[in-house]
């Protein structure tokens, strides 16, 4: 017996764009496939994210936090994310161990924007690597080397809904700072 809201299920990407429509010009122009200025000082002020990844198993996303400047920015193509002890689940590095696809998401409290990154990540025990992120004298367990294949800057919708925190965001760029240096103008239509 079939299941009576399976009818209105949506299974096809025409179905999809048929109701949603389209992207704005400004969401499609936004994206890009390395870490500009913009995208490396939000993830230099940044002291979370969220690390999505899919395996065998499934899927996890899992968070990671530490002091701003815990990710590093090797190059424009590179973030180094150290993997400090936690529970030993390693349901993210079980996923990447077989596949190297990487979302990020990084949040900045009292910020309603965020930033999305996503790759392909592989596992480093390299020791520079880790000595480079040693907290304290201890050095993580290993390094993450996410190559990044697309960047860009998240609407606020999400977060004003669901009101995480309040509007202060002095410390970093608005989002009309954020589109103006990434896609060079602020008279784009709408529809981050």
């Amino acid at each position: 017996m079939t299941h009576p809201h399976t009818a209105h299920t949506i299974s096809t990407i025409a179905g999809l764009e048929a109701l949603y429509g389209l992207p704005g010009e400004r969401a499609s122009l936004k994206q890009i496939d390395h870490l500009d200025a913009v995208c490396q000082r939000f993830i230099a002020a940044a002291p979370f994210l969220l690390v999505a990844t899919c395996g065998a198993a499934g899927m996890d996303c899992s968070p990671r936090g530490d002091q701003p400047g815990f990710v590093g920015i090797d190059d424009a193509n590179t973030l180094l994310l150290p993997d400090r002890r936690g529970n030993n689940r390693i349901d993210s590095l079980r996923n990447l161990v077989v596949n190297p696809m990487i979302g990020l998401l990084f949040l900045i409290p009292g910020v309603h924007q965020c930033l999305r990154v996503n790759g392909l990540a592989r596992i480093s025990t390299e020791p520079a690597l880790l000595a480079r992120f040693a907290l304290d004298g201890v050095p993580p367990t290993s390094v993450l080397v996410v190559r990044v294949e697309q960047a860009f800057v998240q609407c606020s919708r999400a977060i004003l809904r669901g009101g995480l925190w309040p509007v202060d965001a002095t410390q970093v760029p608005g989002l009309a700072d954020l589109l103006q240096e990434q896609i060079g103008s602020k008279e784009l239509s709408t529809g981050l």
